[in-house]
């Protein structure tokens, strides 16, 4: 099978095959990829996907409201785990962004309802033919980071947001000659 050429140990092989690029609709999996593509700047999505299960153990399974809930003895328990990025501010995004996100929700009665409706709740379909014709931003994700900044989120730049819309399958970025891409057209 042809897939998309980042592709290429096992763990990330699975997640190429079976969740990226795929439309995720449900705010916890949001909540998640959210975290987590804050997590990653700077680092390899790899040493991410390889922490993941951690993450989820470490931060209450995502669970947006009790992680806002995080008090500063949490957040100094979580800098101590070695499962997990252990970075101050990162840390402190992700109680940040829990709150943001339940605002997010009060208004918009989903965060799911609110992300996707910057792309008329429906994914983005590109035809890319190689890695290098990929965008590391759009003006959608432009616009998405700039309300979420606007919002009192953080760690949520146009580059960010661009890779949780091709995560969450906001964008269909997957290269044409990749079985995925037609999988999900």
């Amino acid at each position: 099978m042809k897939r998309c050429d980042w592709a290429r140990n096992d763990l990330a092989i699975h997640y190429h095959d079976t969740e990226w690029g795929s439309p995720l609709h449900n705010d916890r999996g949001l909540f998640e990829f959210l975290i987590l593509e804050g997590a990653q700047a700077g680092l390899s999505w790899d040493t991410i996907l390889a922490k993941r299960d951690n993450y989820r153990k470490a931060f209450d399974n995502f669970d947006a409201a009790k992680v806002a809930r995080y008090s500063d003895a949490k957040c100094a328990k979580l800098l101590a785990d070695p499962g997990i990025v252990r970075n101050r501010l990162k840390i402190a995004s992700a109680v940040r962004n829990a709150n943001a996100f339940l605002s997010v929700q009060k208004e918009f009665g989903t965060f799911d309802a609110y992300i996707w409706s910057f792309v008329d709740g429906k994914p983005i379909v590109n035809k890319w033919k190689s890695h290098s014709d990929v965008p590391a931003k759009t003006d959608v994700s432009d616009a998405i980071s700039k309300d979420l900044k606007k919002r009192g989120f953080n760690f949520v730049g146009s580059t960010i947001m661009y890779a949780f819309m091709q995560a969450t399958g906001m964008v269909n970025d997957h290269l044409t000659s990749c079985f995925r891409y037609r999988e999900l057209k």
